[in-house]
């Protein structure tokens, strides 16, 4: 700045030399210089904004790699407990930035070390990997082959591919009830006849096997996936029965086969959903966790036997989210269970989400707000601010009118209060 200071002053002082002989400079050149000046300093004032803008966007950039390293450094070297809080720290910045190539990143970044880490890790660690690796494919995958790689790596968690010198070892009900709800969650985003058929021919018949396992999480989340394949028309891709015919004649056969044996495996599984929505409770069960079974599996049968979705509303704010597929409602499901106590947050502020569930929610802001910057913003709402005090003493001002007031009054001007909260 200092050498800019000094060229822009000897500028000056070439002027004032060429003009000293000449006396008839006209007010009108002296405007257009003036003007000419100003235009200058705005020029100047541009560059130094957008100069400020790159460097806090690299910044930015520079915090966001250094979170992502950190948290994958973690599943090298880290306890089971920090493996977890690492997981789960890379799913919402995955969730939060969005679509775009900062997601891709995460999810090509990540993906070595998570796949590693499901191979070794411990069962506890194994359904926070598991979600995390859903989430990051959910927001940041491309295409198809991403997301059905991820799903591949998922599935080895309950099928690993063993060697000869290593002993399989049974997974956990809260492993396959994890796995399972991860695999739905990604398969609602995958058209049904992109999948590759050779690798998911024997799914549905493992997922009618989960429907009969004690483990009660397990057979909700078998239930999901099973409705979910029924919903996206791939029960062809997943009963193993397609099989390429040799010629006309062989090509008729293998459709008669091919039909037999998907209504067979329907009316089985549709028996097993019928049975389910109707258990009675055994000794110890929670009757909450049996009423949950229940009303689940009511809703499947219902949907393979006369074609209707749940429809299901939460409250959002002033708004309704609402669903009407299952594949919507997985999705709505496993969002929920991840951000936990975030949910309503993430569901008023993210753009992502809100493009994932087609929601507008509604936002009571003023218009006064709306022109205030984001620092501006922070200050208007800090309990120090001068609008904050001014409430404080207005409120402090109507406590004491209301004093001696009846109910019905001090009800009403509690109605206010809250509107200044």
């Amino acid at each position: 700045m200092g050498k800019r200071n000094s060229q822009r002053k000897n500028a000056a002082m070439l002027d004032s030399d060429e003009f000293d002989d000449s006396s008839s400079v006209s007010s009108s050149s002296t405007s257009r210089s003036d003007r000419m000046s100003v235009m200058g300093n705005e020029e100047m004032q541009v560059d130094k904004d957008s100069l400020l803008d790159q460097a806090l966007e690299a910044l930015y950039e520079k915090r966001f790699v250094t979170l992502l390293e950190r948290c994958l450094n973690s599943f090298k070297r880290g306890s089971p407990k920090e493996i977890c809080l690492a997981s789960h720290a890379i799913g919402l910045l995955a969730l939060t930035l969005g679509f775009g190539d900062n997601a891709q990143e995460i999810l090509e970044e990540s993906f070595p070390p998570l796949s590693q880490a499901l191979k070794s890790g411990s069962e506890s660690s194994k359904i926070s990997l598991l979600e995390c690796l859903a989430i990051i494919t959910f927001v940041g995958g491309n295409d198809p082959e991403q997301t059905e790689r991820s799903m591949q790596v998922m599935w080895q968690v309950v099928h690993p591919k063993l060697s000869s010198n290593v002993v399989a070892v049974k997974p956990s009900g809260p492993v396959i009830s994890a796995m399972v709800s991860a695999w739905s969650f990604l398969l609602t985003t995958m058209d049904g006849w992109k999948l590759n058929p050779k690798d998911w021919q024997e799914s549905l018949s493992y997922l009618s096997s989960l429907l009969d396992k004690d483990d009660r999480a397990v057979r909700i989340a078998a239930g999901e996936a099973l409705a979910l394949i029924f919903e996206i028309g791939s029960l062809e891709k997943f009963s193993g029965a397609a099989k390429g015919p040799s010629d006309a004649s062989t090509e008729e056969r293998s459709k008669a086969r091919e039909y037999m044996h998907i209504r067979g495996l329907k009316a089985k599984i549709i028996s097993q959903v019928r049975n389910l929505s109707a258990e009675a409770g055994g000794k110890g069960s929670v009757k909450k966790d049996l009423n949950n079974q229940r009303n689940l599996f009511r809703d499947v049968l219902e949907y393979f036997e006369d074609g209707y979705c749940p429809e299901v509303s939460v409250k959002i704010g002033g708004g309704s989210l609402e669903t009407s597929s299952w594949s919507k409602l997985i999705q709505l499901n496993f969002l929920k269970r991840f951000l936990g106590g975030g949910f309503v947050k993430h569901m008023q502020e993210n753009e992502f989400l809100h493009d994932v569930f087609g929601f507008t929610p509604k936002k009571y802001v003023t218009d006064h707000e709306h022109r205030l910057s984001s620092s501006e913003k922070r200050m208007h709402r800090s309990p120090n601010s001068f609008l904050n005090k001014a409430r404080t003493q207005h409120l402090n001002k109507q406590r004491m009118l209301s004093e001696g007031k009846n109910i019905g009054h001090f009800a009403v001007n509690g109605g206010d209060e809250e509107a200044y909260c």
